[in-house]
């Protein structure tokens, strides 16, 4: 995977803590930086650490799998990226909260990474993944995004929430067609 998919990967992904992030700063009566870097470490941090187990995971079963592993990509990255899509149009209002409690911190960098988890499955099957790399270059950008939607969230409110989502979706699906093309020879990159 080169730098430019692992980057389009990465804002994918990341989409979710970005949408996440917009609700927390919508709520702060006070948004400071230390504030929105909690966000963005938590996330961040998250965002890194599932791709790595998904990989370990997906690693273990890469023998067994190997003739249809690109399937199992495009399904992965095709089903995380429909249920984004899915989730943008929902009319569904989660109510925001200044929170950043232990707690509830957990539970907002758990929900918003599984599907970092199941990126990291598929990196176990792509040729030349460097796992470090990669997991490290995904946690930033999420640091980064999350803390900036924070100060977004807190300046605009959650108007831009749902075109997150949809953009994060539809990225992730691109991605898994792309390598299922270029594992059937339809596509050369």
């Amino acid at each position: 995977m080169g730098i430019w998919e692992l980057l389009i990967l990465a804002i994918g992904l990341s989409m979710d803590a970005f949408a996440v992030s917009i609700c927390k700063g919508l709520a702060m009566k006070k948004c400071t930086f230390r504030k929105a870097a909690v966000c963005g470490i938590w996330f961040g941090g998250f965002q890194a650490l599932m791709p790595l187990i998904g990989y370990l995971v997906g690693s273990q079963f890469k023998n067994y799998i190997t003739s249809f592993d690109h399937w199992i990509a495009f399904v992965l990255l095709c089903i995380i990226g429909g249920n984004m899509i899915k989730e943008s149009f929902s009319k569904e209002e989660e109510m925001p909260d200044e929170s950043l409690g232990i707690k509830t911190m957990f539970l907002m960098a758990v929900a918003t990474s599984i599907d970092a988890l199941a990126a990291g499955v598929t990196f176990a099957f792509l040729p030349d993944t460097n796992i470090i790399a990669a997991v490290l270059f995904i946690g930033f950008i999420t640091f980064f995004l999350s803390t900036l939607g924070v100060e977004i969230g807190h300046v605009f409110g959650a108007k831009y929430k749902n075109k997150a989502e949809f953009a994060g979706g539809l990225i992730l699906v691109l991605l898994g067609v792309k390598i299922l093309l270029e594992h059937l020879g339809i596509l050369h990159l």
